[in-house]
């Protein structure tokens, strides 16, 4: 059935489409701290309510549903108990793994499932200075820790990309891409700081602060089976994995609301080309998030308030 959106003139099919990405929100604990974390993730986080179970079984149903990538995230996702276990399930069950990670602490068995099942990785750094970069992620040797698993990743033959965000004046953005450009990364993504989490000092988020292409062909889950259209737009509920198959969630009403939603603040015009950490830099204006693309973006103009 196809409906009409919420500006004149623009026809949108607002029954169920193609889910081809899904970040899967593991837990909400971190070692970090950063300032500007859309998710509010710190050492006082948990991992929430969903168990090993149910992220396996939302899994399952993701790839019953044709959904070829998923992004595990958290908070860290490196500290997550299960993330080996639930990585060997996803690459069984036929579905793209790609972790995103501070890379301050991997575990051995994370680095054996990460070369045993080719994950790809993604990172931010925010500085080419150990000081200013740490001073973002309120942890001393944070910088350090990230530089040297890059390498170890490297070494490995893993498929690494990068995120520079601006989270504070002045700050060295330009100076980190080139950084990690040296390092070897050829796929590097920038964009500021968005008004969600720790971000918004307390403000009320909004859709204007999403890049429009929210609950197109993706969506997030958390770490307590809630379900968004993207892990920006935590603030907006399309249902809950523990209550409701993630089916029947993707084509409800909930979810049509929320396109209608994001649509009728974002259109006519075009989406923002934003590259959130957790995006590839391709996503935005035209395409879902998927982890299997090759892309690279310059970081001129992209960054900065």
């Amino acid at each position: 059935m196809t409906t009409r959106s919420a500006l004149p003139g623009r026809e949108t099919d607002t029954t169920q489409s193609a889910l081809a990405f899904a970040w899967l929100e593991v837990t909400g604990f971190c070692n970090l701290k950063c300032t500007h974390c859309y998710a509010g993730s710190s050492p006082q986080g948990t991992h929430g309510t969903m168990t090993a179970a149910d992220w396996k079984n939302c899994i399952d149903q993701l790839a019953a549903m044709g959904t070829q990538n998923v992004q595990f995230i958290g908070g860290e996702p490196t500290l997550y108990p299960h993330l080996a276990d639930l990585i060997g399930h996803a690459a069984r069950a036929g579905v793209m793994v790609e972790v995103f990670s501070n890379l301050t602490h991997v575990s051995d068995e994370l680095w054996a499932a990460f070369a045993e099942y080719r994950v790809r990785l993604a990172t931010s750094y925010y500085s080419d200075t150990a000081e200013e970069h740490d001073a973002v992620t309120v942890r001393p040797g944070s910088h350090r820790r990230t530089r040297a698993n890059i390498r170890r990743a490297q070494e490995l033959g893993l498929r690494l990309r990068g995120a520079v965000i601006s989270a504070l004046p002045d700050q060295r953005a330009e100076d980190a891409f080139r950084d990690l450009t040296d390092l070897g990364l050829t796929a590097v993504g920038g964009d500021h700081t968005r008004a969600i989490g720790r971000a918004s000092k307390g403000a009320r988020p909004t859709v204007a602060d999403l890049c429009g292409q929210c609950a197109q062909g993706k969506l997030a889950i958390g770490p307590d089976g809630d379900v968004w259209p993207c892990v920006i737009g935590r603030f907006i509920s399309m249902g809950n994995v523990l209550t409701s198959p993630l089916k029947d969630i993707w084509a409800g009403s909930a979810t049509r609301r929320a396109r209608a939603e994001i649509e009728a603040v974002h259109r006519p015009q075009p989406a923002q080309s934003c590259t959130p950490p957790q995006c590839l830099p391709w996503c935005g204006p035209c395409s879902p998030c998927a982890p299997d693309a090759e892309a690279t973006i310059e970081v001129s103009g992209q960054i900065g308030s």
